[in-house]
């Protein structure tokens, strides 16, 4: 300071300095002095001047600052004050003037920042040294930074925006300021964010990838929510930025399940008195973030989606309970109902979930009719009604199921006769013939919207009947409407003359289009066309154009859409009458005041009915839809002659007949496909059978297995004990058994072993063949008739083989009984012979031993030939249980084969029968060819070979979907 004394000094000093000489020696100092303090003390001396004299320090100052930024980097105090000078320079930060000034000087401040700010960034460095110095934590180079370059993006956004994009790691940097412990840094990074993310969707993606998203919500977390201050306002303003119109940030965000952490922000309180401006001011701002995720205007897939994780995450159903809440600010529940609106838009779960929603009333209410009650309240405030509108409209937004609950309350059938209770449709009635113009205008836009798009609620409608007086019989709500519409004038209403007649107008517009039965209705009514056409023919103010307008496109509706089921009213005959009374010319001028209203282009730009006040409340915004629907065929259809009507009525009566063969043959595939569908069922569930029968043939083989290890097991112990037999054999030789005879006997015993070996092997062949017919039997389905064929033969083989096999073993039978009489006589012999030949010598003792000797012998080989016997006859038994399992596989296999060829029968039908709609539809299509050249020569318009064309090519994706359906056959 003791610089600044010295070159600020007083008189005594010399001649007193200007301030442009002053700050002209702190610059040069700054230039010149090689002492870090001397440069320090200069800067701080021009940080001092700088707010007072913003002029003479940015144009003399602010190359020796930057130079400064670049050279003492090492030293954060010169860096600090080098920052606050060029931010005092740079930003509109004022000190108090006169109230006279004020206006001026606030307008040089701006432009003398842009100017300092445009000679700043020309040197890109500069930004990038700015981002550089941000990633300092000292918090007197930190928190300057932040301020000097959200000046500069407040004055330069766009140019500054695109360095930074640029700069590596640019937004990366800026970034890290929502981590900083330093809430002031923190908050000021947050509105630095801002700046930068304005209008920039690509910074806006990289700041989102950045984690920005978890970062913000986290503060709001920590700041309280809906309670925290004004830290969690530019949290959400920042969010706003991020998520406007941008569908990318969008999908990340609803990916990211941040939609979940929204719910808390809404969870208010039973005690909603003493609301702070701040919460209002951030609740507000969270629903308008809602709105954004569900905005009309983004795509249709990106809104659906979000409606869906708002509903599953129970945000739409704390949405709904602040609607219902008591003492809830008017401006909070009005932007509540606005976005409760566009979360159950066109969403069929969320519409039904607020269709279910009541109000905590005695008796409870259905929240829809609380809210209708509002709407047609004239005491409630002009932007709550209109709120409540627009979330009627968003309820019924292409939900038939909605249209259909609102229409079915006017019905005779489902009117509470107790009057306890009232519906909505009684609101729309009552509010359709009050007093207040207003409440008529939104009570028949509502009453439109029932409507909309839902031929079979138009045609309900009509059944609608209103006792008007007591005595008098009751009149239908068609006809109600036109009469209060011929009242015009005649009833005093409170507010815009001609808003009730518009809105029944469009009410009839939207109730007639695309409805014949309606359109006969209306013109039963004698009064109808006559009060059409003179209002048309009249010639009225300015105000009164639009009222000729709507009735002139309520009278071409009627045309356009007449069936000619009445005499006096056919098509020839209105038209005739319009070229009469009105013109033909005139009444298309009439018709074309409706596009160009000031406020028809106006609510065609968004669904939301959004007017500064009641009186702008004209057009609604389906309804413009409509208009431009309409006014070029009705155009058209005034201006033909009544042979091209009859032309065109006998090629709409061939297109309805073509239709209704191709709508027949479109259900006869379907049923078709039913049938294939069912068939293709039956295929799969006798495969589940097969694999079960496999299974069990499995389980069966694997018990003969063990059958056949079990006997292999007697035979190896029977090997074993063979040579104890021939040691028995070669005793009797010994002991004078005649060696031939059971020589001969054995090896007729090794025979049979033979042959039953034989036979085994014959059996494992067998197994074999079972196992290539259960392998073949696997793919019988895809199979064709030869491999069927294949099959039967092997089972004929194998049927065959079996009666050798068992006539083989007959005669093994045979033969075992052969042996076992002969062995019956030797045996015989045996004893003879040796009762006969005494051995001269022995006792009797040792013949009677010998004796013994050769019947235990006997008798062991007695033993072995009863063993064999029953091994015999084991296999046996083994035999008929193999040849019962074989038959049981071929009955199924018998069984499936039929089956099989039954559904070759059944798909082979439907292929004739596709085959003979495809034969007509093409028969179809040369009829239609032969219509269109007729048409193209009698010069038909463009719309309607259009039309042709269209019906042509959905033909053709028939055809396309049949031969794809006959390809997956």
């Amino acid at each position: 300071m003791n610089f600044l004394r010295g070159v600020m000094g007083g008189q005594s000093a010399g001649p007193q300095h200007t301030e442009a000489e002053t700050i002209q020696k702190l610059c040069d100092r700054v230039a010149s002095s090689t002492l870090l303090d001397d440069r320090r003390n200069a800067v701080r001396a021009l940080k001092s001047l700088s707010k007072k004299y913003r002029l003479e320090v940015g144009s003399q100052a602010m190359e020796h600052l930057t130079r400064v930024l670049q050279t003492d980097r090492s030293d954060s105090e010169i860096i600090g004050y080098a920052l606050d000078t060029l931010y005092n320079i740079i930003s509109n930060d004022e000190e108090e003037v006169d109230d006279i000034e004020e206006e001026n000087s606030t307008r040089q401040s701006e432009d003398l920042g842009s100017q300092f700010t445009e000679i700043f960034i020309k040197q890109q460095e500069n930004v990038t040294l700015l981002l550089s110095l941000l990633e300092e934590f000292d918090f007197h180079v930190r928190w300057p930074g932040v301020k000097l370059l959200t000046s500069l993006l407040k004055h330069l956004g766009p140019q500054v925006q695109q360095i930074i994009l640029v700069s590596p790691m640019g937004v990366s940097r800026l970034m890290d300021l929502l981590a900083d412990s330093r809430e002031v840094i923190r908050n000021d990074g947050v509105l630095l964010l801002q700046a930068l993310t304005r209008s920039n969707g690509a910074i806006q993606k990289i700041v989102a990838f950045e984690n920005a998203f978890e970062r913000l919500l986290d503060i709001i977390t920590e700041e309280g929510n809906s309670d925290g201050g004004i830290v969690v306002e530019d949290c959400l303003i920042l969010l706003q930025n991020l998520l406007k119109n941008n569908n990318s940030n969008q999908n990340f965000f609803k990916e990211g399940s941040y939609i979940q952490r929204m719910k808390p922000w809404f969870e208010v309180g039973d005690e909603n008195s003493g609301w702070s401006a701040q919460k209002v001011t951030n609740l507000h701002l969270m629903l308008q973030l809602v709105r954004v995720l569900v905005s009309p205007t983004n795509p249709p897939g990106a809104t659906s989606s979000c409606q869906k994780a708002m509903f599953q995450c129970g945000l739409l159903q704390q949405l709904c309970t602040i609607l219902m809440a008591t003492g809830v600010p008017a401006d909070i529940l009005t932007e509540t109902i606005n976005t409760v609106s566009e979360v159950i838009r066109g969403c069929q779960v969320n519409q039904d979930y607020f269709a279910s929603v009541n109000a905590p009333s005695n008796p409870p209410r259905p929240a829809i009719v609380v809210l209708l009650m509002s709407m047609v309240n004239e005491r409630q405030p002009f932007v709550l009604r209109c709120a409540v509108l627009y979330c009627f409209q968003c309820f019924l937004y292409k939900n038939q199921k909605g249209q259909g609950e609102i229409v079915s309350t006017l019905l005779p059938s489902t009117i509470d006769a107790t009057g306890n209770s009232v519906s909505a449709g009684q609101l729309l009635c009552g509010g359709l013939f009050s007093t207040d113009s207003l409440s008529n205008w939104c009570a028949a836009v509502a009453l439109a919207h029932a409507l909309q798009e839902n031929s079979t609620q138009k045609e309900q409608l009509l059944r609608v009947q209103l006792a008007t007086s007591i005595g008098n019989p009751p009149v239908s709500l068609l006809q109600q409407c036109t009469n209060i519409l011929s009242q015009g004038d005649k009833i005093d209403r409170r507010g815009s003359k001609i808003q009730t007649r518009v809105g029944l107008l469009m009410l009839l517009c939207t109730w007639l289009s695309n409805c014949p039965i309606a359109v006969t209705h209306f013109l039963h009514n004698s009064a109808n066309v006559p009060f059409l056409t003179g209002q048309i023919a009249e010639n009225l103010g300015e105000e009164e154009q639009l009222v000729q307008g709507l009735c002139a496109l309520l009278l071409g509706i009627s045309i356009y859409f007449n069936d000619n089921s009445l005499e006096s009213y056919m098509k020839e005959k209105l038209k005739q009458l319009i070229e009469k009374r009105i013109g033909k010319e005139n009444f298309i001028e009439k018709l074309g005041f409706i596009s160009k209203h000031e406020l028809y282009s106006r609510a065609s730009q968004k669904p939301q009915p959004n007017f500064p006040s009641p009186e702008c409340m004209i057009f609604d915004h389906e309804f413009t839809k409509l208009v431009k629907e309409l006014e070029g065929v009705i155009t058209k259809a005034i201006y033909k002659s009544s042979e091209e009507d009859k032309k065109e009525e006998e090629v709409k009566k061939t297109l309805e007949q073509h239709d209704s063969i191709v709508t027949h043959y479109k259900n006869m595939i379907r049923e078709q496909d039913l049938q294939l569908e069912e068939l293709k069922q039956q295929i799969s569930t006798l495969k589940c059978q097969n694999e079960q029968l496999q299974t069990a043939v499995t389980q069966q083989a694997s018990q003969i297995q063990q059958h056949k290890d079990q006997y292999n097991l007697l035979k190896v112990q029977l090997g074993k004990d063979s040579p104890h037999h021939g040691s028995s054999n070669g005793g009797a030789q010994v002991n004078g058994i005649p060696p031939e005879e059971i020589g001969r006997l054995r090896e007729e015993i090794e025979e049979l072993k033979s042959n039953q070996e034989l036979l085994r092997s014959q059996l494992a062949e067998k197994d074999s063949l079972i196992e290539n017919l259960k392998s073949s039997q696997t793919s019988l389905d895809t199979n064709e008739a030869t491999a069927s064929a294949r099959d039967s033969e092997q089972i004929a083989e194998l049927k065959q083989e079996l009666a050798t096999l068992k006539s083989q073993l007959n005669s093994k039978s045979v033969e075992i009984t052969k042996l076992q009489t002969e062995k019956q006589e030797l045996l015989q012999k045996i004893e003879v012979f040796s009762q006969s030949v005494p051995v001269p010598g022995e006792s009797e003792t040792i013949v009677a031993a010998k004796a013994t000797d050769v019947e235990g012998r006997l008798s062991a080989l007695l033993q072995e030939t009863k063993e064999l016997k029953n091994e015999i006859k084991a296999l046996s038994e083994e035999r008929t249980a193999i040849k019962e399992q074989l038959d049981s596989s071929n009955s199924t296999i018998v069984i499936l084969q039929n089956e099989k060829n039954q559904l070759e029968v059944n798909i082979t039908d439907s292929k004739k029968e596709q085959d003979d709609l495809l034969v007509l539809l093409a028969d179809q299509d040369q009829k239609i060819l032969s219509l269109k050249h007729k048409l193209k020569e009698l010069g038909h318009p463009d719309e309607e070979e259009d039309e042709l064309e269209s019906i042509d090519q959905d033909d053709e994706d028939d055809e396309d979907e049949v031969g794809n359906n006959q390809r997956d056959n």
